[in-house]
């Protein structure tokens, strides 16, 4: 589903890298963790904090860990044809329709999806030996909700608020 997404001058900037190994996705919670603890205690701001609050996020991620599947979705600043550099083109809007189409199609097939951002999150590139032309673009955890799952009481702007009909 994702890799029939338009893009910029049709050179499809993503890859997408499907992890269902135990050990690689232990690697990948530990990681991410790191740079969590760091976000929460360090670099997030006050106001950002205030705002995740009735999400009840923090740094612990251990559903990156017992998640059955995690795609790690990269997009690539550039490529290579016939062995020449050859730029990409409106790479963080094509990678960002293909991961629409991709989430909408998990949720289509029953499953549910969580985005998760790390920041920075280079160690994905490194875990999954990634190419130096490609960049973590997003981790997507998927499968069914476990059965203690608490999904936060949120709500969404009305159509009004978020459309203008002309």
């Amino acid at each position: 589903s994702a890799g029939t997404a338009p893009s910029g001058a049709n050179k499809q900037p993503w890859h997408f890298v499907v992890i269902k190994d135990k050990i690689t996705k232990k690697k990948i919670r530990i990681a991410a963790e790191k740079e969590e603890v760091d976000f929460y205690k360090n670099k997030a701001p006050l106001e950002w904090l205030n705002a995740l609050k009735p999400l009840g996020t923090n740094e612990d991620k251990q559903f990156l860990e017992h998640a059955p599947l995690l795609i790690a979705i990269f997009e690539q600043k550039y490529s290579h044809e016939n062995n020449i550099k050859v730029k990409n083109y409106y790479v963080k809007e094509s990678v960002g329709i293909a991961t629409g189409f991709l989430i909408a199609a998990i949720h289509q097939a029953g499953l549910v999806s969580l985005t998760h951002t790390p920041s920075p999150m280079g160690f994905l590139r490194k875990i999954l030996k990634r190419p130096p032309n490609e960049r973590a673009y997003l981790l997507l955890v998927v499968g069914y909700p476990a059965g203690d799952v608490v999904v936060p009481k949120i709500t969404r702007k009305p159509l009004s608020q978020v459309s203008t009909f002309l």
